[in-house]
Order: structure tokens, then sequence, then C-alpha cells
């Protein structure tokens, strides 16, 4: 999402086998073309090969209708919310290279704009607190003219974090 394609909404027209396969995968994301196949055959009457499963989930991959993430358990990093809030007198000549830095860190996971005092946010991934600590105070060397505040809230218990398969079915509407 760095600037390239990806930043476009996705050109696809789904059909009933499109959004079908996006369900299957949201359901069981190791599923197999093959498995994949019977089940659409099985479960919604779509026959189709496996050959064409495969290379409609690889041309809806890179067409952008979804994306591939490995996201660690949360056992083995600690997760936090970044909220960051913007000094306007230095925003100008200093926002870009913030959120390319921000965007571009492997540290983070997720990374949105959203209305508000705290524009810009992010989910982080750390080996342990202190790693955490320390990117908060490299982040204010290099880029605190631009930010008048980091807000960070510690993010434990993820109870869900996945797409359901239901959430598909609302292409069928459009």
């Amino acid at each position: 999402m760095n600037g390239d394609a990806a930043d476009e909404a996705p050109d696809w027209d789904f059909s009933e086998r499109d959004v079908a396969i996006l369900e299957e995968v949201a359901a069981n994301p190791g599923v197999s073309s093959r498995e994949l196949a019977d089940v659409l055959a099985a479960e919604y009457g779509i026959d189709v090969s496996h050959v064409t499963v495969s290379e409609t989930l690889r041309k809806m991959r890179e067409r952008g209708v979804f994306r591939d993430a490995i996201v660690p358990n949360e056992d083995y990093y600690v997760f936090g919310l970044f909220e960051f809030k913007f000094d306007p007198s230095n925003f100008a000549d200093e926002w870009r290279s913030a959120m390319a830095y921000i965007r571009d860190d492997p540290h983070t996971l997720l990374y949105f704009l959203s209305d508000g005092e705290y524009q810009w946010k992010s989910v982080m991934m750390f080996p342990s607190r202190e790693a955490e600590s320390k990117w908060i105070h490299e982040f204010y060397k290099a880029h605190g003219a631009v930010v008048s505040n980091l807000r960070n809230h510690v993010v434990h218990n993820v109870l869900k974090f996945r797409t359901d398969p239901e959430m598909f079915r609302s292409l069928r509407e459009e």
C-alpha cells in the first residue's frame, strides 16, 4: 500500500462464485483449491475446477480484492494502539516523512487515518514494552516537530482477529 496500485479501490465485479470463494477462504484460510472446489459444489451448487478456483484467488489477490497477512499470536509480541495528534505549526513541512516513518516501520501492523483530535492511528507490535518505549522515544526524536502528542494504549486479551465469512455476503447485494 505504499503509494502503489493497492491504494486504489479494486475494480472487480463479484459473481456468486467469487463471493462463495471469499466466504469459504475467510472461514478456513488454509483450504486448498481442490477442497474449495469440492465445497463450492457441495454447499453452493457451483461446479468449478480447482484450477479455476486457484486462478480466481490469484486474480483477486493481485487486484487487491483481499489481502493476505500473517499476524503472529499475541503471546509472541505486545500490541499497542498508537494515536498521533498533530502540531499544526510544522505540519506542512513534516507530515509526509512522519507518515512514511510510521507506515513503513516493521512494527506497524495496521495504520489508518481517522477524524477527531488524534487523526493518525496505528496498531503496532513489539517484542517487549521496553522496545515499544524505545520506539516512541526514537519517533519523537525524528518527528516530534509534527506531533504534539502520541497516545499509546496497551492492547491485551485480543478476543477476535479475523473476518467473518458473513461479511462477504453483502457483496452479492451490490
